[in-house]
Protein backbone atom coordinates (compact mmCIF):
# COMPACT_ATOMS: atom_id res chain seq x y z
CA UNK A 1 0.00 0.00 0.00
CA UNK A 2 1.12 3.52 -0.76
CA UNK A 3 -0.46 6.17 1.45
CA UNK A 4 -3.14 3.65 2.40
CA UNK A 5 -4.05 2.75 -1.20
CA UNK A 6 -3.57 -0.44 -3.15
CA UNK A 7 -2.72 -0.23 -6.81
CA UNK A 8 -5.63 0.24 -9.17
CA UNK A 9 -6.67 0.97 -12.74
CA UNK A 10 -4.51 4.09 -12.76
CA UNK A 11 -1.42 1.90 -12.37
CA UNK A 12 -2.12 -0.17 -15.49
CA UNK A 13 -0.24 0.56 -18.70
CA UNK A 14 -1.08 -1.20 -21.96
CA UNK A 15 1.14 -1.10 -25.02
CA UNK A 16 -0.66 -1.67 -28.30
CA UNK A 17 1.22 -1.75 -31.60
CA UNK A 18 4.16 0.15 -30.12
CA UNK A 19 2.16 2.91 -28.44
CA UNK A 20 0.67 3.38 -24.98
CA UNK A 21 -2.83 4.76 -25.50
CA UNK A 22 -4.09 7.23 -22.91
CA UNK A 23 -7.66 6.74 -24.10
CA UNK A 24 -8.02 3.16 -22.85
CA UNK A 25 -10.91 2.65 -20.44
CA UNK A 26 -11.02 -1.14 -20.11
CA UNK A 27 -9.20 -4.31 -21.04
CA UNK A 28 -10.34 -7.84 -20.35
CA UNK A 29 -8.55 -11.05 -21.22
CA UNK A 30 -8.84 -14.70 -20.33
CA UNK A 31 -7.70 -18.15 -21.24
CA UNK A 32 -9.57 -21.41 -21.15
CA UNK A 33 -8.41 -25.00 -21.31
CA UNK A 34 -10.98 -27.57 -22.33
CA UNK A 35 -10.93 -30.44 -19.85
CA UNK A 36 -13.16 -33.47 -19.68
CA UNK A 37 -13.46 -36.39 -17.31
CA UNK A 38 -13.26 -39.84 -18.92
CA UNK A 39 -15.11 -42.73 -17.36
CA UNK A 40 -14.38 -46.42 -17.20
CA UNK A 41 -15.30 -48.99 -14.57
CA UNK A 42 -17.57 -47.58 -11.86
CA UNK A 43 -19.13 -44.15 -11.74
CA UNK A 44 -16.01 -42.06 -11.04
CA UNK A 45 -13.67 -40.67 -13.69
CA UNK A 46 -10.63 -42.84 -14.34
CA UNK A 47 -8.66 -40.08 -16.06
CA UNK A 48 -9.04 -36.65 -17.61
CA UNK A 49 -8.43 -35.46 -21.14
CA UNK A 50 -7.44 -32.03 -22.36
CA UNK A 51 -8.79 -30.43 -25.49
CA UNK A 52 -8.05 -27.12 -27.12
CA UNK A 53 -6.64 -24.04 -25.42
CA UNK A 54 -8.37 -20.74 -26.16
CA UNK A 55 -7.47 -17.16 -25.30
CA UNK A 56 -9.62 -14.10 -25.89
CA UNK A 57 -9.62 -10.41 -25.10
CA UNK A 58 -11.68 -7.23 -25.30
CA UNK A 59 -10.43 -3.69 -25.14
CA UNK A 60 -12.36 -0.44 -24.79
CA UNK A 61 -10.82 2.70 -26.25
CA UNK A 62 -12.00 6.23 -26.82
CA UNK A 63 -12.94 6.78 -30.44
CA UNK A 64 -9.90 8.96 -31.16
CA UNK A 65 -7.59 6.10 -30.15
CA UNK A 66 -9.35 3.71 -32.52
CA UNK A 67 -9.07 6.26 -35.33
CA UNK A 68 -5.34 6.70 -34.58
CA UNK A 69 -4.77 2.94 -34.76
CA UNK A 70 -6.67 2.76 -38.02
CA UNK A 71 -4.68 5.68 -39.52
CA UNK A 72 -1.40 4.03 -38.44
CA UNK A 73 -2.46 0.87 -40.29
CA UNK A 74 -2.29 2.77 -43.59
CA UNK A 75 -4.65 4.25 -46.14
CA UNK A 76 -7.74 2.19 -46.88
CA UNK A 77 -6.97 -0.37 -44.15
CA UNK A 78 -9.74 -1.57 -41.87
CA UNK A 79 -9.09 -2.59 -38.26
CA UNK A 80 -9.75 -6.20 -39.21
CA UNK A 81 -7.01 -5.98 -41.87
CA UNK A 82 -4.27 -5.09 -39.38
CA UNK A 83 -1.73 -7.94 -39.06
CA UNK A 84 -1.33 -9.64 -35.70
CA UNK A 85 0.31 -7.68 -32.87
CA UNK A 86 1.05 -8.16 -29.18
CA UNK A 87 -0.52 -6.24 -26.31
CA UNK A 88 1.56 -5.86 -23.15
CA UNK A 89 -0.26 -5.05 -19.91
CA UNK A 90 1.85 -4.03 -16.90
CA UNK A 91 1.03 -2.90 -13.39
CA UNK A 92 2.44 -2.96 -9.88
CA UNK A 93 1.16 -5.69 -7.59
CA UNK A 94 0.57 -5.13 -3.84
CA UNK A 95 4.25 -6.01 -3.20
CA UNK A 96 5.37 -3.21 -5.56
CA UNK A 97 6.63 -5.72 -8.12
CA UNK A 98 5.94 -5.14 -11.80
CA UNK A 99 3.51 -7.70 -13.20
CA UNK A 100 3.47 -8.08 -16.97
CA UNK A 101 1.00 -10.04 -19.09
CA UNK A 102 1.53 -10.34 -22.82
CA UNK A 103 -1.40 -11.08 -25.12
CA UNK A 104 0.23 -12.71 -28.14
CA UNK A 105 -0.74 -12.46 -31.78
CA UNK A 106 -3.83 -10.29 -31.32
CA UNK A 107 -6.10 -9.33 -34.19
CA UNK A 108 -9.25 -7.23 -34.21
CA UNK A 109 -12.32 -9.27 -35.16
CA UNK A 110 -14.69 -6.35 -35.71
CA UNK A 111 -15.17 -2.61 -35.64
CA UNK A 112 -18.41 -1.31 -34.14
CA UNK A 113 -19.69 1.96 -32.77
CA UNK A 114 -22.54 2.09 -30.27
CA UNK A 115 -23.59 5.69 -29.66
CA UNK A 116 -26.68 7.05 -27.97
CA UNK A 117 -28.24 10.30 -26.89
CA UNK A 118 -26.64 11.73 -23.78
CA UNK A 119 -23.21 10.20 -24.37
CA UNK A 120 -20.41 12.57 -23.44
CA UNK A 121 -17.68 10.37 -24.93
CA UNK A 122 -17.31 7.88 -27.74
CA UNK A 123 -16.11 4.59 -26.29
CA UNK A 124 -15.46 1.68 -28.62
CA UNK A 125 -15.32 -1.91 -27.37
CA UNK A 126 -13.26 -4.12 -29.67
CA UNK A 127 -13.02 -7.89 -29.48
CA UNK A 128 -9.72 -9.57 -30.22
CA UNK A 129 -8.66 -13.03 -31.22
CA UNK A 130 -5.53 -14.00 -29.28
CA UNK A 131 -3.22 -16.97 -29.80
CA UNK A 132 -2.11 -17.22 -26.15
CA UNK A 133 -1.38 -15.23 -23.00
CA UNK A 134 1.96 -15.12 -21.22
CA UNK A 135 1.31 -14.51 -17.53
CA UNK A 136 4.31 -13.25 -15.60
Amino acid sequence: MINGERHSWGDIKANIMGRTPTGITAISYEEKQEKKNHYGAGNMPVHRGRGNYEASAKITLYGYEVEAIQRAAGPGKRLVDIPSFDITVSYLNPNDQIVTHVLRNCEFTGNKRDLKQGDTTVEVELELIVSHIEWS
